[in-house]
């Protein structure tokens, strides 16, 4: 097969996971020094950086052939498609000669199970290695570690990648055992123990070996079983808690080819998605954890965002005097950023809050009214009742229709 085709297959294949973004990394150059490649350290493929260039990776498998028959995944051992697969010296290959055209700033890099999981890890370090090593490559690297491998490897693959990840998939240890039975919570779980333990000895010890120094993350797939976003949400406050996890990321299921009876046969809303970003963004960022964004079993509304949802079920904090409330809960108000709260607090130390300086800083004011009060402004009637304010400020986004609904009924 033509190294063209196999990059059309394998590029292809590895759509499915979103966990190749990534913040953290070191800024490396190749100015006046040998090699190629640098890193700029804003966070990768497909993202900005400050003057607004667009930096981005080659996303590819190394291989869609599989052992495993995941039920949620088109590259399944019983899946009926196009099957391709890199050489080690292919994907080096592509990586230098697509850097050097401009195309890429850094690979990401997973793979299909061949063989056994310690021979498929072993290909993807080797990968890392012949770039790092024989190319001088200074570019971003993130792998996919093979849960089920040497831990020496995992060690080797950290000390040529900046990022490693173990995708844990499915949010609950029956789903896995249901839907990827040859999959173990427990060797998911003991390789992301690994990689916290090697990345807490590089925190503790500044001159041991070089490894992962922007972290691990991890992926869950929405809708794929039946788990609810409280559940979701739940696991991955755990795992951020264990493992010490830079990010964990959402991906909505998207139905495959000919797929089994196990899995859904229609996708869950995009929105769906979106909530559990916003949500994980409050919880990494905001100090929220996940019993009070979902108390209750169930999922995310999908009309408001998960600060207005908390908000509007939390009426005894507003309105919120901003002249008097701590900055963390400043931050709490719908339409009020962490940027924004940090202003606020830094501004009073002048003067008192006015209206007026929220729409300076162009805060959402639809949003930020019922719920504040500053030295020249209280809101009318701060006994609205929940629902009212929920109706008013719900997103009314318009629906994408579909093509073939009546096929997709059938």
């Amino acid at each position: 097969m033509e190294l063209t085709d196999k990059l059309e297959i394998l590029a292809d294949a590895a759509k499915y996971d979103a966990s190749c973004a990534s913040s953290g990394a070191p800024r490396r150059s190749s100015e006046g020094k040998d090699g190629i490649g640098a890193t700029n350290g804003m966070g990768i493929c497909h993202s900005y950086t400050p003057d607004g260039r667009c930096v981005s990776l080659l996303k590819i498998l190394l291989t869609n052939f599989c052992v495993y028959d995941c039920q949620y995944c088109v590259n399944r051992r019983t899946s009926n498609v196009p099957r391709a697969r890199f050489s080690v010296d292919e994907v080096v290959k592509l990586t230098v000669d697509f850097y050097l055209r401009n195309y890429i700033d850094g690979l990401f890099l997973s793979s299909g199970i061949i063989q056994s999981a310690d021979y498929t890890m072993e290909q993807l370090v080797a990968i890392a290695r012949q770039l790092r090593e024989v190319h001088n490559f200074r570019g971003y690297i993130h792998l996919k570690t093979i849960p089920d491998a040497d831990p020496a490897l995992i060690a080797a693959a950290g000390k040529y990648a900046d990022r490693l990840s173990v995708n844990i998939e499915l949010p609950t240890e029956g789903s896995i055992t249901r839907l990827a039975p040859e999959k173990s919570v427990h060797t998911i779980k003991l390789a992301m123990g690994s990689i916290r333990r090697k990345l807490d000895e590089k925190a503790q010890e500044p001159r041991a070996p070089r490894f992962a120094p922007a972290g691990q993350s991890t992926q869950m797939i929405v809708g794929a079983d039946a788990s609810d976003d409280q559940t979701i949400l739940n696991t991955a406050e755990t795992l951020y808690g264990s493992y010490k996890l830079k990010r964990v990321y959402y991906s909505a299921f998207s139905p495959i080819p000919q797929s089994p009876d196990s899995v859904p046969l229609a996708p869950p809303p995009m929105q769906r998605e979106h909530r559990l970003y916003q949500a994980d963004f409050l919880m990494r960022s905001y100090g929220f954890n996940a019993a009070e964004l979902l108390p209750a079993a169930g999922n995310l509304a999908l009309d408001i965002d998960p600060k207005l949802a908390w908000a509007l079920a939390h009426r005894e904090h507003f309105p919120m005097d901003l002249n008097m409330a701590e900055e963390s809960m400043i931050a709490r108000v719908p339409g009020i950023g962490l940027r924004n709260a940090k202003r606020l607090v830094e501004l009073r130390r002048l003067r008192r809050i006015r209206y007026a300086d929220l729409t300076r800083l162009r805060c959402s004011m639809k949003k930020i009214a019922p719920f504040i009060v500053t030295a020249d402004y209280r809101p009318a009637s701060d006994t609205t009742a929940s629902e009212v304010l929920r109706r008013s400020m719900a997103e009314h986004s318009p629906r994408q229709l579909d093509l073939w609904a009546e096929l997709q009924a059938a």
